[in-house]
Formats: C-alpha cells, structure tokens, sequence
C-alpha cells in the first residue's frame, strides 16, 4: 500500500471548498474549457459527481504533463529591484495567522530519507554553512495576487547533492512542522532559483513566511512554496499534496 493511499481524507470547511470549487473553475475557463464543454465531453451532467471528478482529475494530470514538457530548466523567472519590494508582504497559509507554528529552533532537525545517500539529519547551522544564494522574485498566489519579496537561502541542487540526491529521481517531497506537505517535480527542483530559503527581507526568516526553512520557486503558485519544512525526501512516486489531494494542479508552473 502507498503512503498516499495511507493518508487520512481530509475535510474541508465549508468556505475552503467554496474556494475550491472557484479556482477550478477559473482554471477550467483560462484553459478555453468550460464546466459545459467538460459534460458534453463525457456524456454525463454536473450531478454525476464521481464522473465529473474523474475528467477533471485527467485534465490536471494531463495538464502536468504538458507544463512538464514546456519546463526549461535553465529559464530564470523575472527578477526585480529592491525599491520594488512589496511591504508589507502578505501573510498566507491554510490558516490563520494566529496558528503559525512554534517551532523548537534549538532542537530543529531537517529529515532526510528516500533515494539518498546520506539520511543524517541537518541542523540549521550546517545548513547556513552551505552557499547561499539571493534572489528578488514575485511570488503568485492562485487566489490573484501577488508579492514581491527578497530570500535568501541555499539552492535545493546544492542540497541534493551534498546529501548524494538520485537526481534521475521524478520527485521531491516535503513535510512541514504546519501538517502541510508538497512535492515537485526534479527538473524543478534542479533549478537555478529553487531555493531553501532561510532568510527574508536581509533577516531570519520570521515565523510567518515559514521559518526556519521554506522553499522558495518563483517558478511555481504561492502554493508549491512549503513552509516551516522539517522533512524532504526523493522518490519515484508521486507523493501529491495538501491542495493537490484536493483538486489544485500538481505542477503549478508559471
């Protein structure tokens, strides 16, 4: 049995679904393809439920697999000015702001397993101890807004390589000290600006942009950028997402 099939179902309050059920059908209508076009396609109505999640479920998969194909690993998203940065920068996650995590710095230990060769733990020290690289990129929310940030942190390759990545592997993937948990494609993970972020703004990352580590794409959706992480693992089997689980597009590009 897989770990995803493993996974306890999670439930969505009323307005988290309602949110949902939006942003499906934004993405449906950016896509030129309409809840109407989608029931005429499968010969079944909106009341055919399981029907219709089916055809949505092969759509995003489909849809992953094209953003996978037009991925190029070495084209850098857009980078801005300093006087360009956004302030205050907004505060997002699947909660609210009065729930972030309290995270034990002293005793933080970053997990390592799957298809590594070294599983040893990290601690931050050893982490800052990597080189760092700094970036001012955008980052964009599914819901329509966005933020221009400065992070600071070490690159996810230079990080998987030192723990000795299969980096032939399809997928990297993170569990968060928040009980969220991501994964994103390797081609993405090799990327120049994918980074382990540790700092924001020329400081520690604060606890509401998710310390003491989160990861950093401007190439992907606010989303796929996991917060407080306290686990990455490689893997040939797609591990899914909090949202993804639920119906948002796993790969997320821009």
């Amino acid at each position: 049995m897989s770990d995803k099939s493993r996974r306890p179902k999670i439930i969505l309050e009323p307005d988290q679904r309602k949110q949902l059920v939006n942003i499906q059908r934004r993405m449906l209508l950016r896509s030129g393809l309409t809840l109407g076009a989608v029931s005429m396609l499968t010969g079944c109505n909106l009341q055919d439920g399981d029907e219709v999640d089916k055809v949505l479920w092969a759509m995003s998969r489909w849809n992953d697999r094209v953003q996978g194909w037009l991925f190029s690993g070495q084209k850098l998203a857009q980078t801005y000015r300093a006087d360009q940065i956004t302030t205050p920068f907004r505060f997002n996650a699947y909660y609210p702001e009065y729930n972030v995590p309290e995270i034990d710095i002293p005793n933080y230990r970053l997990e390592v397993s799957g298809l590594v060769q070294k599983k040893a733990p990290w601690t931050l020290e050893q982490l800052q101890r990597l080189p760092q690289e700094s970036q001012i990129t955008r980052l964009i929310c599914i819901e329509g807004w966005s933020a221009i940030g400065q992070w600071k942190g070490v690159p996810l390759k230079t990080f998987l390589q030192h723990v000795g990545a299969d980096l032939t592997a399809k997928y990297v993937g993170f569990k968060c000290d928040d009980r969220y948990y991501s994964s994103i494609d390797m081609a993405t993970a090799l990327h120049p600006q994918t980074i382990l972020a540790l700092d924001f703004g020329g400081k520690p990352l604060p606890p509401d942009f998710g310390y003491p580590l989160r990861l950093r794409m401007p190439t992907k959706l606010g989303f796929k950028n996991a917060k407080h992480i306290g686990a990455i693992f490689v893997t040939n089997e797609n591990p899914g997402g909090y949202w993804e689980d639920q119906g948002y597009n796993w790969y997320s590009g821009i």
